[in-house]
């Protein structure tokens, strides 16, 4: 509600219950000048006199009387918004829309997720897993996990973790039985590419760096990849944290180690807003606290 509006109630009500102008002005530190242009200009907005006035007596006309009740409604409705933004502002609760890859459906969510949930009760959230673009305003997200850089001047995006890729194979397929394979063995299986993210790879040794043959099957998404990968159809460039617990089994192998994947930044994205709720917040504090969890396994597996 219009903050102008609602200092104007307040001195209309204030006025109506001192029963004069200079014990409203005294009680809200106004002048009585003050005082008296607020109820003016009330009465020139909805056309009507809302006081009889007399030198010694200030008393309500019947539009006073009506106009007093749904000022008293409207104030406590003001009141109560203004408790809850605050409460939404300084505790995380309501509902949180949270967007994010399919990927990280598999477990990378659930423990920031536990704690969010079991530290606040009155915080409800929601979950979209997509790998497809998604328009957070349009959909009215409060914050969605992106991977790279962003071209949406309308986002503010906040850096959560780095992470390794990994070139990967299932331990049956063809290539992972060459011993040592090398650079040009790549090129005669089948590379398995995600629509949305290809690079090049990087020889820390000869400082080479190099594109990766161009993919026979492309997919957009990458819980597909992984499992066209797990079922041997090919070879792919897979998140470390996503494939950790089949690389330590051993189901899938690193194919051509010296090679080094660039990393992968992950994002908190949130709407271009100039503050946020204090459920956004907290997501993005657990988020960030729970990533930098994966990424210290990620240094004691290499």
């Amino acid at each position: 509600m219009n903050s102008k509006l609602i200092k104007t109630l307040r001195v209309f009500s204030r006025t109506v219950e001192t029963g004069n102008m200079s014990g409203a002005a005294a009680e809200l530190s106004m002048t009585t000048s003050a005082v008296s242009q607020h109820i003016k200009q009330l009465e020139q907005e909805i056309g009507l006199s809302l006081f009889n006035r007399s030198p010694r007596e200030l008393t309500l006309t019947e539009a006073g009387h009506l106009y007093y009740q749904s000022c008293l409604k409207m104030l406590a409705l003001a009141d109560q918004a203004s408790t809850q933004l605050q409460h939404l502002q300084n505790k995380p609760s309501g509902e949180l829309k949270l967007v994010a890859p399919v990927g990280f459906g598999g477990g990378l969510l659930s423990e920031p997720l536990e704690r969010l949930i079991n530290e606040f009760d009155d915080l409800r959230i929601q979950l979209i897993l997509t790998d497809e673009p998604i328009d957070m305003i349009k959909c009215g997200a409060d914050l969605a996990i992106a991977i790279g850089p962003l071209t949406d001047s309308n986002l503010v995006a906040r850096q959560l973790a780095t992470w390794p890729l990994k070139l990967c194979a299932h331990k049956d397929h063809p290539i992972s039985q060459i011993k040592q394979a090398r650079w040009q063995d790549l090129n005669q299986f089948a590379r398995i590419g995600h629509s949305n993210a290809d690079s090049n790879a990087f020889n820390p040794s000869t400082l080479e760096s190099k594109p990766l043959p161009k993919a026979k099957i492309t997919v957009n998404n990458m819980q597909s990849l992984i499992k066209l990968v797990i079922d041997g159809v090919g070879y792919g460039v897979l998140p470390e944290p996503e494939v950790r617990h089949l690389l330590k089994s051993k189901e899938l192998v690193e194919i051509a180690p010296e090679w080094a994947m660039p990393n992968y930044t992950v994002y908190a994205v949130t709407p271009a807003r100039d503050s946020l709720a204090a459920k956004t917040r907290t997501a993005i504090d657990t988020l960030k606290l729970c990533f930098n969890h994966v990424s210290k396994q990620v240094e004691l597996v290499d």
